[in-house]
């Protein structure tokens, strides 16, 4: 997929240009360039810190995120790699806890760029190989590594020998490269399985389960499976973990959702099953409230976006862009929004994306739905969200860009101030950040 990034670093934007210049307009997933652009370079992957691989549809980057905070509380430096940025391309890679700097992120970007330029990488595999470059040369104790699209051809998936690898919650996105059922789906994400390295999944049901049971029998290694080999429950009040280790009571985490406290839990099973690195239960206690993943759930309380609203209006931001997604979303809101408040959703979707599929959860709500572009990408007309959303049994209303939308909200009268949520694509809310003053850090 075609990606529009920009830096204001002139050193930075340089090497985009360049990368946009060279590299593949579409993503064709497959490990033979990234494999030979990675020889050109000396195969950094291979001189990396212990590796956590995590894929899945939904959740890896919320999994990736308490993986890094538990490690980090643990005193450990950790990698972190993961995709798609939101405001500055930078997020993508973190070095030993920081951003990565302007001035190396353009020296590695040209040096990847001067390798293998005439090898036709794509935009992803370039930034992957800058990454593992940086990863190999900076000493910290641990990477975290969210795979990009799948799995098996993903170029994360050059790592040959993770230390443990874990499958958040699974569904159908992607279909035009990873099929439409979901044991296609299954399958590829499972393919990150490796020999030695334990795979550590959620609880799958049985026509899922079976090619991740597959997958991690081809390589040799043990398939760690949630509700069989360890538990998470996160309905009381409290988050209770439990292994063959023993039982942990941790608070609950400080993301918002009920889901991720399954989330939570296979970063907890990841990290409790592996041996290179102490992780001691203080540290995962206090991972339940350091970790942060910008745009999932996230409440937008200052910055001129919402001083846009009423006094007393919430704000939310998630850019969940699928059916599964938007199943979470919508239990988190009916939960949340007491009867009489109205929730409006402001909602943009790339073209590819399954609009019908994602309203249908809100479906015969009183959400009102506010559609809205994404800038610089294709996306689905407003006017065709507005009449999915009509088909949905869903009011929609208005036109033009998310402030537009946030002040016909503002302008309406009713009786207690409104839930707002904007929603259905990670590019919409990069630029949502962007526009309030609130970037990633």
């Amino acid at each position: 997929m075609a990606d529009h990034a920009v830096s204001s670093d002139p050193a930075v934007q340089a090497q985009l240009d360049r990368l946009a210049t060279l590299s593949l307009g579409t993503d064709i997933l497959g490990l033979e360039r990234i494999t030979l652009l990675l020889e050109r370079l000396g195969n950094p992957e291979r001189r990396l810190p212990p590796v956590f691989h995590v894929a899945g549809t939904n959740g890896k980057g919320s999994t990736c995120a308490f993986l890094r905070a538990g490690l980090e509380a643990a005193g450990h430096k950790v990698h972190v790699y993961t995709s798609p940025h939101l405001v500055r391309f930078n997020e993508r890679i973190r070095l030993a806890g920081s951003l990565i700097e302007d001035a190396l992120l353009a020296e590695l970007l040209g040096e990847v760029l001067d390798a293998g330029g005439d090898i036709g990488a794509s935009f992803f595999e370039v930034t992957t190989a800058a990454a593992f470059l940086a990863f190999a040369r900076v000493p910290a104790d641990a990477c975290v590594v969210e795979v990009g699209l799948g799995g098996r051809l993903d170029a994360t998936n050059a790592i040959r020998e993770p230390l443990i690898c874990g499958i958040a919650q699974l569904g159908l996105d992607h279909q035009q490269f990873l099929g439409d059922r979901i044991e296609d789906i299954a399958a590829e994400k499972a393919g990150i399985a490796k020999p030695g390295a334990p795979l550590v999944t959620l609880h799958y049901p049985a026509r899922v389960a079976e090619p991740v049971e597959k997958a991690a029998a081809a390589a040799g290694t043990r398939w760690l499976a949630a509700d069989r080999e360890w538990a998470v429950d996160g309905s009381r009040g409290r988050l209770a973990y439990r292994d063959a280790d023993g039982d942990l009571d941790l608070p609950l985490p400080r993301l918002a959702g009920a889901h991720q406290a399954e989330n939570a839990g296979l970063a907890i099973a990841m990290l409790r099953h592996q041996r290179a690195l102490a992780v001691p239960p203080a540290a995962l206690r206090a991972a339940m409230g350091w970790a942060e993943w910008p745009a999932r759930l996230q409440r937008l309380d200052r910055g001129p976006l919402p001083a846009l609203l009423a006094p007393g209006s919430e704000m939310w931001l998630d850019g969940g862009h699928n059916p599964a997604a938007a199943r979470v979303i919508a239990e988190y809101f009916r939960l949340r929004v007491a009867p009489g408040r109205r929730l409006h959703i402001v909602l943009g979707m790339l073209e590819n994306k399954d609009l019908a599929g994602f309203l249908e959860p809100f479906a015969g709500s009183t959400a009102v739905i506010h559609p809205v572009p994404v800038a610089g990408h294709t996306h689905h007309d407003p006017a065709a969200i507005a009449a999915a959303a009509n088909k949905a049994g869903l009011a929609a209303r208005g036109g033009g860009d998310v402030a537009a939308a946030l002040a016909a909200i503002a302008a309406e009268q009713d009786d207690m101030p409104p839930v707002v949520l904007i929603a259905g694509s990670l590019y919409l809310a990069g630029t949502v950040l962007d526009a309030n003053g609130t970037p990633p850090v």
